[in-house]
């Protein structure tokens, strides 16, 4: 009887003197033609891996990958919304995972600008530093019309407008009658908050902590003294965290912008999930569902940072300014995505096109919100 079997080209790890008759990764039957298993898509090989077959995979797998990069980024560029209606129609092999593809392009556009801005640079105004106008105040006597200086720190000419300022609105004044009166009584001050609601007994206790911080120098709960009679309970733990990270905060805040920036990639993932129910709720009536929307959003999220990352280079290029064009580009271009994706016409997409655009900022200004204070009581 003949064999109709494919005669394949005996080549590297993959030639016919290796082919097993089992798959060495789930044990399902193979045949010597099968250079793939089709039950997991293991290699079907029996030969042990040399360096050179680990170069030739990697860069073979790096062409796979770069084709499938090349593809996306055409599609994103040149054909609103067409890379989401296949996907979802079931072409995923040609493109990269969206998922994927949004996440290393943020982290990407984030480390640029991380780097770029030496947000470290401002942890010489924090409070402790020689530039730090807080320091410089807190050195001085405002008991008299002319402010007279205490201790040895230099004031330069603006510095006192500022100074004076404080002075005429009583800001520091009554920050120093509130850090006396606590520290007068701290027992009694701290019992009373607890008659408080929770959100203003809570904040609060961070005041108090604060306090009680910057005159006891106390860096852990378990520092501060029995005689405060303060319990160890989980809340009062978390208000000592909470004004422990405000102080860093005021310390070093350049560093802290530094570990908000490297946050967003991730924050956004948080974000994208509750701006596509609302895309949802949109395009109710199209039977799409909730994923394929979230798909739409990574896909166009994609093309804004891939726009941010060409606008970032060429003004750091040419040293200029193209962040409106590039944002009125991208602008555009969503209009065209929604109306080739949802098939709905000109006044039907710009009436959802300005809803989800304006609930879009409100999500976004209520997570940055939510980011910078979940920060400061975490840093």
């Amino acid at each position: 009887m003949e064999d109709n079997k494919p005669t394949l080209q005996q080549k590297g790890r993959y030639g016919l003197q290796y082919r097993g008759v089992e798959c060495t990764n789930c044990d399902h039957p193979l045949d010597v033609s099968d250079r793939f298993c089709p039950n997991c898509s293991q290699a079907n090989s029996t030969k042990k891996l040399t360096l050179k077959d680990f170069i030739e995979e990697f860069f073979a797998s790096l062409i796979s990958y770069d084709s499938k990069l090349l593809k996306t980024f055409s599609a994103l560029l040149t054909k609103p919304g067409k890379i989401t209606r296949d996907y979802i129609a079931g072409k995923r092999v040609s493109y990269t995972n969206p998922f994927r593809f949004l996440l290393s392009l943020s982290i990407i556009y984030f480390l640029m600008v991380n780097f770029s801005n030496n947000f470290s640079d401002w942890d010489k105004y924090g409070v402790g530093k020689e530039k730090s106008i807080w320091d410089k105040v807190g050195t001085l006597n405002f008991s008299t019309d002319d402010f007279v200086q205490i201790d040895s720190i230099p004031i330069k000419e603006e510095e006192k407008e500022l100074i004076k300022a404080l002075d005429t609105l009583n800001i520091m004044s009554d920050l120093a009658k509130r850090d006396s009166i606590m520290m007068t009584n701290p027992i009694e001050h701290f019992s009373k908050l607890n008659e408080r609601s929770l959100l203003a007994r809570f904040g609060g206790k961070r005041e108090f902590f604060n306090v009680l911080m910057k005159k006891k120098k106390i860096y852990g709960f378990e520092e501060i003294p029995a005689e405060l009679n303060i319990d160890s309970t989980r809340e009062n733990k978390a208000a000592f965290n909470a004004a422990r990270s405000y102080l860093r905060f005021k310390q070093q805040p350049g560093s802290f912008f530094s570990s908000v920036v490297s946050r967003l990639p991730f924050f956004i993932f948080f974000f994208l999930p509750v701006f596509a129910f609302f895309i949802w709720l949109a395009y109710i009536r199209k039977k799409y569902t909730y994923t394929e929307h979230l798909v739409f959003s990574f896909h166009n999220q994609s093309l804004l940072f891939i726009l941010l990352i060409i606008s970032f280079l060429v003004d750091s290029i040419f040293n200029i300014y193209t962040g409106w064009l590039f944002f009125l580009i991208f602008a555009i271009y969503l209009f065209l995505a929604m109306r080739k994706f949802y098939q709905q016409g000109f006044f039907k997409t710009s009436v959802k096109y300005i809803f989800l655009n304006t609930i879009f900022f409100i999500l976004a200004m209520f997570a940055m919100a939510i980011l910078f204070t979940g920060s400061a009581f975490t840093y």
